[in-house]
């Protein structure tokens, strides 16, 4: 998947069914890859996948879509960050940035207030409230950690996933 387009088209479900035992426990591995032991929190004994019109798979957890796998990567969908928070690749954004971010903005250097040491170039990440904790978006970091820290500047992640996005307003 291209992360650099991220304009989506409206998504439309066209049909949904329950994953094999073993596909589910490849993609909570997969999960485990990147949030580590929160991935837990997303183990249940029925998970469905959504077959859509977009790029990437949705899959529904407790009949509600809280996965994402792009092919690349699996990570909760901001909805899913929201009902089970986890401390793992969060971006902590300032208060002047929370409008931007959650009408989709790009996330910029001088918003970020903190960053957690996991954070992978090309990888997803959670950008999260300074004062609340509470998750904003989900983006792609455009760099690892280090290397933000070190930047006083310019653009660190993708914004791919926002309050009032095609995925957030998904009906099904």
């Amino acid at each position: 998947m291209n992360v650099g387009i991220v304009m989506m088209k409206k998504i439309v479900v066209k049909k949904r069914h329950t994953i094999r035992k073993s596909q589910a426990q490849d993609l909570l591995a997969r999960l485990s890859d990147q949030i580590g032991s929160s991935a837990k929190f997303f183990y249940t004994d029925m998970i469905e996948v959504l077959e859509t019109n977009a790029d990437f798979s949705l899959f529904m957890v407790n009949k509600k879509p809280f996965l994402m796998d792009t092919g690349n990567w699996v990570f909760p969908t901001l909805k899913g960050a929201i009902q089970f928070p986890f401390p793992e690749r969060r971006v902590v954004v300032d208060a002047g940035a929370i409008p931007y971010v959650v009408n989709g903005a790009d996330i910029m250097r001088p918003g970020i207030v903190s960053i957690t040491d996991d954070i992978k170039a090309q990888g997803p990440v959670q950008i999260v409230d300074e004062r609340h904790g509470k998750p904003l978006a989900i983006g792609i970091a455009l760099f690892d950690a280090p290397d933000m820290r070190a930047s006083c500047s310019g653009k660190m992640c993708k914004n791919f996933h926002h309050v009032s996005d095609e995925i957030w307003n998904l009906e099904i």
